[in-house]
Order: structure tokens, then C-alpha cells, then sequence
């Protein structure tokens, strides 16, 4: 599932390719991906895109007097749509744009800008979702009222604060939106792996030093992510995103040369080095053991 890195750098050139166009219509081909039935997506016709960004894993177009909340899930994609075509594979919903001339330059013809963009999502599941939001209300209504602080810039002493008051394993907390927005699957295995700590770590025996620590390894790996993300043109699937230990079960450590182990679960794996995080102890992998603290 695309992480803050991705869907940072994906609203970033979605402005640049879009930013001040003016939306035409809104086209749902599925009837559960728009989550909400007021205000009306119609509402935002006719208005400019002000830009798009990001809270959370969650992309936002905003408008003015409404605005778009987007959550891609683990299959979804909001790309350029070339084609229009009638019944785009995957397609879940369009957003047309009016079309823009761009003008002649010399020995080049006039060319129409790119004027629309569709949310698509591949395999069986269909969970990716619109929310159609009055603009002054986005930090308040569903799905963002939800959402604890931002990962990116949060601090030490706030992460702490959150450790004593919520124990929890620190892999769980760090994929929980509630506790930090932005992180997912590959960024906890990863944060855990850059701060030396066990995974199923608990958070308030974490206390303040390792509150600092996770702190420190939450910005180094999504300022990593980022600059990768940034360098692409268009978003990256999951195998090509920067690892030391996600998905490389098996794999020497780039730390210490030490095997990377896994912890299974039915929808994700846990990785982790046990030579730089667990004292050299494996963990169980079942969901019934004692793990390690």
C-alpha cells in the first residue's frame, strides 16, 4: 500500500501536471467508491484545482467549495487517462477536466493539455474510496478526523507522550493511523529496523530513549523514500521502494550481514534483523507464541 513517501511525491506531480485546471465532472463506474452522499461532487464543477496534497496515506484534490479525499488501498492508482475510454479496466472513477491549449512554439503545433485523471484499482477487492468534503470541514469530517499527527516532523517528546499512554507492540502503533498517519507495512519493518529495536518492542517499556530513537529512524527512512519517490515519474510499486529488511526474508543485513528473518501474518510479514534488533533472539512465527518484548 503506498506509504507517505509515495503519496507525498504523487500529489506533487499531480499539481504540476494539473494544478489550476478546471473540473468538468466526476465519473463514479463503481457505486460504492464514493463514500459520501453530501455535499454533491458537482458542486466542485466549474472551479479550479487549488492543489493536491496529502494527510495521511490519503491523496486530497482540493476545490473550492468542496474537495476530494482519496485512499488508494493496496491496488489503487490515480493516473493521467490518456485513452477516455468508455469501460477503463480496473476503472473506479474519472475526473475530467476542461480542456486547456496549450500554444504553438515555433515549429510545434498547438497541443491539448492532459484533461483528465483516473482512479483505477487492479485485483478482486475493491476498497479504494472518494470522499466528496466541504473544503472547511476536511480536518473534521471522515475519513481525516480519524487520524493522529503526521509521522513526518513528529517529534520525540510528542511520540513519547504517545508511547505511555498507548502500550502496544511499536510495529502494531507505528501502522496504526490513529497513533501516526503516513505509515504502513514497509515503513514500520523498516523504522524498527533503522532505530534497533524488536518490532513486537512494547511502547510504553520503550519509554522517552526509545521514543527518540524511533523519532530519529521515522525521518531518516521517509526523507529516504521520498527523495527515491521523487526521482520517478510516476508512482512505484512495492518492490522498488528503498528496504534494508521489508520483503528480504532470507537476505543478508545491510547492517551486520545477519540472515533477515520474518514473522508471518495472514495479510503482511514482520522483518527484522536479529542480530540488530532482537539480541540475536528469533521470534515465533505464528500469531499464538510469546514474543519478544
Amino acid at each position: 500500500m503506498p506509504e507517505m513517501p509515495e503519496v507525498e511525491a504523487h500529489a506533487e506531480r499531480l499539481e504540476r501536471q494539473f494544478g489550476g485546471r478546471i473540473l468538468a465532472e466526476f465519473m463514479p463506474f463503481n457505486f460504492a467508491v464514493l463514500k459520501t452522499a453530501v455535499p454533491a461532487p458537482d458542486e466542485a464543477y466549474g472551479w479550479p484545482l487549488l492543489g493536491v496534497g496529502r494527510r495521511g496515506k490519503y491523496l486530497i484534490l482540493r476545490f473550492n467549495p468542496v474537495s476530494f479525499v482519496i485512499h488508494l488501498m493496496q491496488g489503487g492508482r490515480l493516473r493521467v487517462d490518456e485513452s477516455r475510454s468508455a469501460k477503463p479496466r480496473g476503472g473506479q472513477a474519472r475526473f475530467t477536466f476542461t480542456p486547456v491549449e496549450a500554444p504553438s512554439t515555433g515549429s510545434q503545433p498547438k497541443s491539448v493539455h492532459k484533461t483528465a485523471l483516473l482512479l483505477t484499482e487492479q485485483g478482486r477487492e475493491r476498497r479504494a474510496g472518494v470522499w466528496c468534503i466541504p473544503s472547511t470541514e476536511l480536518d473534521t469530517s471522515p475519513p481525516l478526523a480519524k487520524l493522529g499527527p503526521e509521522a513526518a516532523g513528529i517529534s520525540a517528546d510528542n511520540l513519547a507522550e504517545r508511547f505511555a499512554a498507548n502500550s502496544m507492540r511499536v510495529h502494531g502503533f507505528l501502522r496504526h493511523q490513529g497513533m501516526v498517519a503516513g505509515i504502513g507495512r514497509r515503513l514500520s519493518n523498516e523504522v524498527c529496523h533503522a532505530a534497533q529495536i524488536s518490532p513486537f518492542a512494547t511502547t510504553r517499556q520503550l519509554g522517552a530513549e526509545g521514543a527518540a530513537k524511533v523519532s530519529d529512524a521515522i525521518e531518516h527512512c521517509l526523507a529516504e523514500g521520498l527523495a527515491a519517490e521523487r526521482k520517478r515519474k510516476d508512482m512505484s510499486s512495492s518492490q522498488d521502494r528503498p528496504s534494508a529488511v521489508h520483503m528480504r526474508t532470507g537476505e543478508p543485513c545491510p547492517v551486520c550481514g545477519d540472515r533477515i528473518h520474518e514473522v508471518s501474518y495472514s495479510s503482511y510479514s514482520v522483518n527484522y534483523c536479529a542480530t540488530c534488533q532482537t539480541d540475536g533472539r528469533i521470534l515465533a512465527d505464528n500469531t499464538t507464541s510469546k514474543f519478544l518484548k
